[in-house]
């Protein structure tokens, strides 16, 4: 049977849950059946299985977030659909598929957009089949792979402005090559981190990772986009003036607060090492009390209350509930602060979850009780991972090395003989440079446009 006619049918199969459907957060059957019915409304934005469509892309978003989509369905075919093997088929083909030419997911069809966050979120949605044994590919692992991210972007950390960091775009023709933002160092963090305890701490290589997790830690420090002491992370800023206060973009995003803290997590879970659970405890603490409505359900705050999230900002709230998760997991002593935000938030978004024609749209907004009429990709990512985050303790912790982990370690993997900053640079010719200059203008200047009306 063709893929796209088994899609169909799997998801006409979930169609007759969708109506009643619910969730009791004590039951993990019950959370799987909700996920089941979320992750299918996911697949309905899927072009790998149409005719002429993409492998491993969703309709009409950015190549990010489909990164992000296949993390979190890696995660539900682990804890709830294992024995699913046209599920399994579609996630491997779909996260093989885009790794690039050098197996780094750099591929130069996405060097228009690509921004060392997009890269940053493959490598993240790596860690995720590493940490759960997906199937490895017979000529790469995901870890190699994951490794061959984190030496890419690594090779980036840029000194000569604001002291360090990754720039928000890796190609200097691309608008936004001139703003550092806490997301891409803090994607660089998260995968340095994984990859650290993955590995665990008698292997040569760890302290390699380590020590690039100190100096992204420090240098979020020194350049102020941590101040913690408010309860915040700073988007980033412009580095005319070495990322000054008044070239600062004063938005806070969840997404950011969570690689951080997870990242934290893993380090602590790692070393023993008190500063790290210091720190994740400081951003579990911020986030707690900004992330929420006045029901203390989950919301993206920033953008939220005045109705103005676009389509990636309404999605962020997946890898906040997938962090919150893993934090869980690695930090036991975090669960009372995390459960009942958790709880509380999945049976808002499952209360959402009823909409559209197929009757499994999720909306935005979780204190509703129902569909706010809000959609997309983003709403069906947010609300399959909080629910998926209820699982945390019932389901098997991220693996190791150590403890049944399989993919295997490269560690100079994406590293060439001809090092540079830059060292993936793809030949692009001029008109497809002025084209990629007018795209990402466009998408600068609404960012921009949307960060000032926050301001005021």
């Amino acid at each position: 049977m063709h893929a796209q006619t088994l899609v169909a049918a799997w998801i006409a199969s979930v169609l007759g849950l969708a109506a009643a459907l619910d969730i009791d957060v004590s039951s993990q059957d019950s959370v799987c059946q909700a996920a089941n019915v979320i992750q299918s409304g996911e697949w309905n934005y899927y072009t790998g299985t149409r005719y002429g469509g993409t492998v491993g892309m969703f309709d009409g978003y950015y190549w990010w977030s489909a990164g992000q989509s296949f993390a979190g369905l890696i995660d539900y075919y682990t804890f709830c659909d294992s024995g699913n093997d046209t599920l399994k088929q579609l996630i491997y083909d779909g996260v093989y598929h885009q790794r690039g030419e050098n197996d780094d997911y750099m591929p130069s069809n996405q060097s228009m957009t690509e921004g060392n966050d997009d890269q940053g979120m493959w490598g993240i949605t790596l860690m995720e089949a590493v940490e759960r044994n997906f199937t490895n590919p017979p000529d790469h692992s995901w870890l190699s792979m994951a490794q061959a991210v984190f030496n890419t972007m690594s090779g980036r950390w840029d000194p000569d402005s604001c002291g360090g960091g990754l720039r928000w775009q890796i190609f200097s023709y691309n608008s936004g090559y001139d703003y550092k933002n806490s997301i891409s160092s803090g994607c660089l963090f998260n995968v340095g981190a994984r990859i650290a305890r993955y590995l665990g701490p008698t292997s040569n290589y760890t302290k390699n990772y380590t020590d690039t997790c100190d100096k992204v830690w420090r240098w979020m420090e020194d350049v102020g986009f941590f101040q913690l002491n408010q309860s915040a992370i700073w988007d980033g800023a412009k580095i005319h003036h070495n990322c000054s206060l008044n070239e600062t973009t004063f938005l806070r995003w969840s997404y950011t607060y969570g690689v951080y803290m997870a990242g934290a997590a893993y380090l602590y879970n790692l070393t023993n090492d008190q500063t790290w659970h210091s720190r994740s405890k400081q951003i579990l603490d911020a986030g707690l009390g900004y992330f929420k409505d006045g029901n203390g359900t989950m919301q993206e705050t920033t953008c939220a209350p005045r109705g103005w999230c676009n389509d990636d900002q309404r999605s962020f709230r997946a890898l906040w509930s997938r962090s919150l998760h893993q934090t869980m997991v690695l930090i036991p002593e975090f669960e009372d602060d995390i459960r009942p935000y958790i709880e509380r938030s999945a049976r808002g978004a499952v209360s959402s979850c009823n909409g559209g024609t197929d009757g499994i749209t999720c909306g935005t907004d979780w204190s509703k009780g129902s569909w706010d009429g809000v959609f997309g990709l983003g709403e069906q990512q947010s609300a399959l991972e909080v629910v998926l985050a209820v699982l945390a303790g019932r389901v098997p912790d991220p693996l190791t090395a150590n403890t049944g982990g399989v993919s295997e370690s490269v560690p100079d993997a994406g590293i060439t003989s001809n090092q540079t900053v830059n060292r993936n640079a793809i030949a692009v010719h001029t008109k497809d440079k002025a084209g990629a200059g007018f795209i990402t203008a466009l998408v600068s200047i609404l960012l921009l446009g949307a960060s000032a009306w926050m301001l005021f």
